[in-house]
């Protein structure tokens, strides 16, 4: 039996989003994000970024999947999309609709100069939530390079439910975490500080699991940075469904 809308599929999507929104009583409305300081270190290096992190195999990899995976003209959500190189740029050039989003307004200000055929927009992940103040439609697949690790463990799970509710029901999902053990920790970053996040694999793939994500494939790469202050690091990369119902 369907209900107001007359599509059973949308409804059962809203009953999920409802769902998301309270998260049993530990959803956003029970966290403050602080994000003091993140923004403002991005905003510092800006294209000094793409240097500092020359080695993107994995990313690259992982970008490809969707290329290949997706028809043509299908929306892509870049999830902290930095400067637009080299994610939204390729898929832009893949021909598909690619819409970003990035903490940073000269980190998006960089992406829209990269990638003239995209939007990009100044948000933070918690805007992006069901029933949050930042409404950008549904999506055939996300990415999220290397944007998870800048949020605490407690939001990760959220952030991962936003996500699902962003894609439509079959769509795909590309992430990529360092690992590591840690816990909204500070490190020194490129002459600033920021506060990262990490899982090891195993336990990355069972959150991205618990979030009703289904994991198709996974790899792993050592990545060298050309920062002085930044050692080699496991870069993990997960490729992920939305199930269909």
């Amino acid at each position: 039996m369907s209900g107001p809308s007359g599509d059973p599929e949308q409804e059962h999507d809203q009953e999920h989003d409802h769902e998301d929104e309270h998260d049993d009583g530990h959803g956003y409305r029970h966290l403050r994000p602080d994000r003091t300081g993140q923004a403002e270190a991005f905003d510092r290096i800006s294209s000094r970024y793409d240097e500092a992190f020359p080695d993107k195999e994995g990313q690259l990899a992982a970008t490809e999947w969707l290329v290949g995976s997706l028809p043509a003209g299908s929306r892509v959500l870049d999830l902290g999309c930095g400067t637009g190189v080299p994610t939204a740029r390729r898929l832009s050039e893949a021909g598909l609709e690619v819409v970003g989003v990035d903490l940073s307004e000269v980190m998006v200000a960089l992406a829209r100069d990269h990638v003239p055929a995209g939007e990009f927009h100044r948000a933070d992940i918690a805007d992006l939530r069901p029933g949050g103040p930042r409404d950008l439609g549904r999506f055939q697949a996300v990415a999220a390079f290397f944007s998870l690790l800048m949020l605490p463990r407690a939001e990760i799970p959220l952030a991962l439910r936003t996500i699902r509710h962003l894609l439509v029901p079959g769509g795909l999902f590309a992430l990529s975490m360092v690992e590591a053990d840690l816990d909204d920790f500070p490190i020194p970053f490129l002459g600033g500080r920021i506060r990262v996040s990490g899982y090891r694999r195993e336990e990355l793939r069972a959150v991205v699991e618990a979030a009703h994500f289904e994991v198709v494939g996974e790899s792993a790469w050592t990545c060298v940075p050309a920062g002085p202050d930044v050692p080699p690091e496991e870069h993990l990369f997960l490729r992920c469904r939305k199930p269909e119902s």
